[in-house]
């Protein structure tokens, strides 16, 4: 029971339902009888001010659109393997002709300026004007044939790779003898040091250039003769062992210089 005073408060009591027609009811329609507010979500009564589901729904979808998902970006969209195995070598190869040219062409600075601290080294005759050393016979190793640069270009870098080959275990006999010469030239005989190290990285280099173009190896290379070079020079007494270095130091200088202008032939920009 409610108190008195809230009592006309109250809404009356509704009618209850009656079973007469209603005017329209001679077209055989009942009257809808009075129904109570509609439960929205959660329980709550849904009254005139209360947002219907559809509103809410409509609400929902403004301020929260649904999630659409992330395209995939180019970057991240997998290459087709078909169309790497379809690209040209061509770049890759030239890339690496380019490379090793400018090594080649760093190397040939790096053994001028070995063969002029040699000199320095060496006293005299060595540094006096218009001497010209004797050019003796090194094991494994000869000057460029007069007929090189006339050669295909392929056959020519054969000849500079088997070169560069012979080089590294010549200038360590040589970097030996030196040590007993002239063991205080610490510059020197770290420039001969370096020079065997480096012509090794460019004839492999080269190497990789001949196996690019499909060029055919001419198999593997007979031991070099080093040992039985220092054991002869240092038998042979000082002067020739000054003379092996020098002329050891010019064949240096003469391959590098050459496999510089044969790979200039294929590197892009050079000469046809």
């Amino acid at each position: 029971s409610c108190p008195a005073q809230l009592r006309p408060l109250l809404p009356s009591p509704s009618p209850p339902p009656s079973n007469k027609l209603s005017p329209k009811s001679s077209r055989g329609r009942r009257s809808e009888p009075e129904t109570s507010p509609p439960i929205g979500p959660q329980g709550c009564l849904q009254g005139p001010d209360t947002p219907s589901l559809r509103s809410l729904s409509t609400l929902q979808t403004t301020c929260c659109p649904p999630q659409v998902p992330f395209a995939t970006r180019p970057s991240e969209q997998r290459e087709d393997p078909q169309a790497d195995s379809s690209a040209s070598p061509l770049p890759h190869l030239e890339a690496k002709i380019q490379q090793t040219h400018s090594l080649a062409r760093l190397l040939t600075k790096y053994a001028e300026q070995l063969l002029q601290e040699y000199v320095q080294h060496q006293g005299d005759p060595f540094g006096l004007p218009g001497f010209s050393p004797p050019r003796l016979p090194v094991a494994d190793l000869s000057d460029p044939a007069p007929g090189h640069a006339g050669l295909p270009v392929p056959e020519r870098l054969r000849l500079d790779a088997a070169a560069l080959a012979a080089l590294p275990p010549l200038l360590d006999v040589v970097r030996r003898l030196q040590g007993e010469l002239n063991p205080r030239a610490l510059r020197l005989l770290r420039r001969l040091e370096d020079a065997a190290r480096q012509v090794r990285a460019l004839g492999a280099a080269v190497e990789a250039v001949l196996a690019a173009l499909g060029a055919e190896s001419r198999g593997p290379r007979p031991e070099p003769a080093a040992a039985a070079v220092a054991a002869s020079t240092a038998s042979a007494g000082v002067f020739p062992a000054k003379v092996l270095g020098f002329r050891v130091c010019g064949l240096y200088l003469e391959w590098v210089s050459r496999t510089e202008a044969d790979l200039g032939q294929l590197a892009p920009g050079g000469p046809a």
